[in-house]
């Protein structure tokens, strides 16, 4: 069964090791946090996260369906959920988006970009030019486009947490995956350097690098790596997860309770790092 990311973040109470979220304010009561992507996957668990860590919520996603789901169900835990359409690789939609929260919030204190795509699995000779262009589009792109709105609030707040959701891929290279690969070092690239334009301002910029995420998306890449290297589906998840020191992949509560804490306080130290959450495949 699938870990809840509070279950990770907050241990139980009488619990001997002192961490700073067994008893007392939860870690982002007061907190408003965007999310995009925040309908389901990785995005979904990263707003149960935050919700469960005491924030308000922006949930920002392209498909309008499953938005309103997950805004429903975060609404229903007693949670301040403002839903959003928005295309992050379009620069109306989010400024539109930023317009929407910063109207109904007033501030922002944390901002995980999270949207992305897997990209096209090929040869980089026989991926097109629009599926390149796509996937930086959106996994780069978007970063981009997201964190900008949000930064001017945050310098004249003197403080704020920007997350951006890199990969394993962005510091170990895959193949068949050039494009995914291209965004993801390209993201760790934009976080080092703007965590170094904006520490004087004390805003902090992170990114968190997964590796397998267990899930629906997870399984689909492993069929389209396994049609394309002409492998079996069980030898392409063993190409995944036989890597790691661990030996499974990772889940997305465990994603999720990385983002709680470089959006807490408890990270107050913490700027311009690529945290590995990957079972132990990257190291570095």
């Amino acid at each position: 069964m699938a870990r809840r990311a509070c279950d990770i973040v907050c241990h139980a109470r009488g619990n001997p090791f002192p961490w700073p979220f067994v008893s007392g304010p939860r870690p982002l009561d007061g907190k408003v946090a965007v999310i995009t992507g925040g309908n389901q996957g990785i995005g979904r668990a990263i707003a149960q996260a935050m919700a469960d860590a005491g924030a308000s919520l922006a949930i920002c996603a392209r498909t309008e369906e499953s938005l309103v789901r997950a805004a429903f169900e975060l609404r229903t835990g007693g949670v301040d959920c403002l839903p959003l359409e928005c295309d992050v690789s379009d620069p109306a939609s989010t400024d539109a988006m930023a317009k929407a929260v910063l109207d109904h919030f007033g501030k922002v204190d944390v901002v995980v970009a999270n949207a992305g795509i897997a990209g096209a699995i090929r040869p980089m000779h026989e991926i097109t030019y629009e599926e390149w262009r796509e996937c930086i589009g959106i996994d780069l792109d978007g970063v981009y486009l997201t964190f900008r709105r949000f930064i001017p609030g945050m310098i004249s707040a003197r403080g704020g947490s920007l997350i951006a959701l890199s990969s394993m891929t962005g510091k170990r290279p895959l193949p068949e995956r050039t494009p995914y690969g291209a965004a993801k070092m390209g993201v760790i690239g934009l976080v080092r350097s703007l965590a170094l334009e904006l520490g004087s301002h004390k805003v902090r910029v992170n990114s968190v690098c997964p590796g397998p995420v267990a899930g629906p998306r997870l399984n689909r890449i492993v069929k389209q790596q396994a049609e394309t290297l002409g492998i079996s589906e069980a030898d392409s998840m063993r190409m995944f997860s036989d890597a790691s020191a661990l030996k499974r992949p990772v889940d997305a509560a465990e994603v999720a309770a990385a983002c709680v804490f470089l959006g807490s306080d408890a990270s107050s130290g913490i700027t311009g790092e690529d945290m590995n959450v990957s079972a132990g495949v990257v190291m570095y």
